[in-house]
């Protein structure tokens, strides 16, 4: 395992509003480094890439701020890139979600058959050219992945990612559709979606883990924090109430996930500070992460 490196992503390029941007300063004032550190992990920190908030954007309603999440993605791939050429593991700080095709993108450089294990309250599997769709980017980042919607933040990695290299975690069935899952199960993409995860987390997560890493090289992880209940952690900027996953489900598969040996890289997106007057729940998000990941 190689040491640990804090890439922070403060961009709401692709969301449906401002606040996610807000979260990487968040995180390390409540605690995310010092706590990892204190818990023995070996973490650096590099520091933030620009800050990309949130911008209304009325002329492409299928596909809002498109070329500010290009670029940002863009960005994040380089310096995902940059640290794990110098032996670094990137733990990735967002930021909305459109950041882990960035992260994918900048993975797959090094390592072309990495694979992915996307643990997330929705399957985010809209396209631009859905007529009724939001057009947020936000909700379209695994289509992205899998090489359909705007070519030029789907080929960021220059080719789709595998199916056989993804597993989908924890998505509440309310949020996809019939069309979604055929998609899914025709492409050979692992969905366990959030009432059979919380039955058994960890067991969940380690099956996951074990058939993507069977079909790729290196895995990356990424937590939605939108997951999780939002009526047991109301920090998630799209928010879920009923679903009834929770913060110490999440916690047990991440601690699965983040010490498995095929894991390379972990992304956080979608906490919203502005949803945390007086940090509370920050500090509880803060302090499961590091149980998680010291293991």
């Amino acid at each position: 395992m190689n040491d640990w490196v804090a890439i922070g992503v403060p961009s709401s390029a692709g969301a449906h509003h401002a606040g996610q941007d807000r979260a990487p300063a968040a995180l390390r004032a409540a605690g995310l480094i010092d706590g990892l550190r204190a818990a023995g992990v070996d973490i650096s920190d590099a520091g933030d890439l620009p800050a990309t908030p949130f911008a209304v954007d009325h002329e492409h309603p299928r596909a809002r701020s498109l070329g500010a999440v290009v670029k940002v993605a863009g960005q994040v791939a380089d310096a995902v890139a940059a640290q794990l050429a110098a032996g670094a593991r990137p733990l990735v700080i967002g930021g909305d979600c459109t950041i882990t095709v960035g992260v994918m993108a900048g993975l797959r450089r090094q390592h072309p058959d990495a694979g992915l294990v996307y643990v997330d309250g929705d399957t985010d599997l809209g396209t631009p050219d859905k007529d009724d769709g939001s057009g947020i980017m936000d909700s379209m980042g695994v289509a992205h992945l899998l090489g359909r919607g705007a070519p030029e933040l789907a080929g960021l990695a220059g080719s789709p990612l595998d199916p056989r290299r993804l597993a989908l975690l924890g998505g509440d069935p309310r949020e996809t559709s019939d069309e979604g899952r055929r998609f899914l199960a025709e492409a050979g993409v692992r969905c366990t979606e959030g009432p059979a995860f919380a039955a058994d987390p960890a067991g969940t997560a380690r099956q996951a883990i074990a058939g993507v890493a069977a079909a790729s090289g290196p895995v990356l992880v990424h937590y939605d924090v939108d997951v999780v209940d939002s009526g047991n952690l109301p920090l998630g900027n799209f928010p879920h109430y009923g679903s009834g996953v929770t913060l110490e489900h999440v916690t047990a598969a991440l601690q699965v996930l983040t010490t498995n040996p095929a894991c390379r890289g972990l992304v956080l997106t979608e906490v919203n500070p502005s949803y945390d007057a007086d940090g509370s729940q920050l500090r509880r998000y803060t302090n499961a992460l590091v149980r998680a990941i010291a293991g």
